[in-house]
């Protein structure tokens, strides 16, 4: 008999984009399920750790938020190697900080050098719904992502809203990649994050 668990997985989810979109705020609310307006600036990185079971499989997220200031990129190549889904993050009030998301996209694929770039899971998260002088319709973004093949999400750190889904997404896109490069030699990985067969680069939420 083998009675031979699994080991645990860790994944490394890697948030980006421009500095105040609340990329801290939305991290700390998962794993802490904490909000405070004293946020300072992250300088460089910080991450945190939550761990999920996803399918059977029990995961732990390793979350990283990084600096969206301009002086702090330079740590993008090796910070964003390894990374097994990326989130992209705006705020839905600031039109500047969508419109940046597809460098921050693009910066990602580059120093990122993920195995298949043309596969690699892209979730957008848009912050601060809770704010009444939105910017961004919700119809603007979910066409951008289907344009680029990428899911989208939104909702409100300050006020706890939709929190829990655009992170267990992040971990199920991200378990398939890691069953895809990490496993692909053992012959036993399963996809789960299936793509709709008339759009193969758009994940369905």
């Amino acid at each position: 008999m083998n009675d031979k668990k699994a080991p645990a997985v860790t994944l490394k989810i890697i948030l980006i984009g421009d500095s105040g979109v609340g990329k801290s705020s939305f991290m700390n609310r998962y794993v802490n399920h904490r909000f405070t307006n004293m946020y300072r600036a992250t300088i460089g990185t910080d991450f945190l750790s939550r761990t999920v079971n996803i399918g059977g499989d029990t995961v732990t997220l390793q979350i990283w938020d990084t600096a969206g200031t301009e002086r702090f990129q330079s740590l993008g190549t090796p910070l964003y190697r390894g990374s097994h889904c990326c989130m992209l993050v705006f705020d839905v009030t600031s039109t500047t900080s969508f419109s940046s998301l597809d460098v921050w996209r693009k910066e990602f694929l580059v120093q990122g050098e993920p195995e298949d770039p043309t596969d690699f899971p892209f979730i957008v998260l848009g912050n601060k719904t809770d704010l009444s002088n939105r910017e961004v319709s919700h119809r603007k973004a979910m066409q951008w992502c289907k344009d680029i093949g990428a899911e989208y999400f939104e909702g409100s750190a300050k006020e706890d809203l939709d929190i829990e889904k655009p992170f267990l997404r992040a971990a199920e896109c991200g378990l398939q990649q890691y069953k895809k490069h990490t496993l692909e030699n053992t012959g036993h990985f399963q996809i789960t994050c299936e793509r709709p067969r008339e759009a193969r680069n758009t994940c369905q939420c």
